[in-house]
């Protein structure tokens, strides 16, 4: 069964196919560059795919056979980003994207072709797992722009690929091809092109088959290990959570009856 949402924003695209949910990035003018309506929408999409009980995993991409993210529109930067006033207050919208997505309590899943530059690199590094075609280039061109990156983005990008990649691609603002960006830990498969998008579903049909409690809660521990948590969440108390669900019960008794579990999420 398949359903679209309506989504605060008519250049992203939200569809539910059974328990996998797509948000796709649909600015083919430019790219699919992302201008400030755009990361504004973000927060509230999460919000709902994240109460939305069919929902098991999200991958969030680029619509069609487009680019992942160009970045951000570099259009505002004569409007919106024009003052330092204008700059600052679009950077909290775009971290708030950014944070929205890292801190979802569902799995999200960056499918990745072509160009994934700037913020649009931001947005893949702030989901739980990357992959990409073998045509994906990557590359943060801030300091060609003098753009303070914000600090919240920083710290996603260095749990994924650690302080010396960080700094690397921040001091640089240079391009990596797919193949660099899978040696650093920036991505964790790559794949031929035509292959992409059932390789990503194969790996979203696995994960949402398992136990979502489970899921949520080693979200959370591996999140905080790394610094980039939600703040004020119990990870203990999530871990506990599972062990009085009814799908602990389901697990044990599938193991045992030698069947696949079906779990509910309870």
């Amino acid at each position: 069964m398949s359903a679209v949402f309506s989504s605060p924003s008519p250049l992203l695209s939200v569809t539910v196919e059974d328990s996998i949910a797509s948000i796709a990035i649909d600015n083919p003018a430019r790219r699919n560059a992302l201008n400030l309506s755009m990361w504004q929408a973000f927060p509230a999409i999460v919000k709902a795919l994240e109460e939305d009980e069919r929902v098991r995993v999200i991958i969030l991409r680029g619509a069609g056979t487009g680019a992942f993210a160009a970045g951000a529109d570099i259009a505002e930067f004569e409007t919106i980003r024009a003052d330092a006033a204008g700059s600052r207050a679009y950077e909290r919208d775009n971290e708030a994207a950014f944070w929205a997505i890292a801190h979802c309590a569902k799995p999200v899943i960056a499918m990745i072709r072509s160009h994934c530059l700037g913020a649009g690199c931001g947005l893949a590094v702030a989901c739980d797992l990357r992959i990409a075609s073998d045509n994906a280039v990557f590359g943060i061109p801030a300091a060609r722009l003098g753009v303070g990156y914000p600090p919240g983005a920083m710290r996603l990008l260095t749990a994924v690929v650690g302080p010396t990649v960080a700094k690397d691609l921040f001091f640089t603002a240079r391009r990596i091809d797919a193949g660099e960006a899978l040696r650093l830990g920036l991505l964790g498969t790559v794949v031929p092109d035509e292959a992409l998008e059932e390789t990503t579903l194969t790996l979203a049909r696995t994960i949402a088959e398992n136990a979502p409690l489970t899921i949520r809660a080693a979200k959370a521990a591996i999140d905080a290990a790394c610094g980039v948590g939600e703040p004020g969440l119990d990870t203990q108390a999530l871990a506990d959570a599972c062990f009085d669900s009814a799908d602990y019960v389901e697990g044990r008794s599938a193991f045992l009856e030698k069947r696949k579990p079906v779990f509910k999420g309870r």
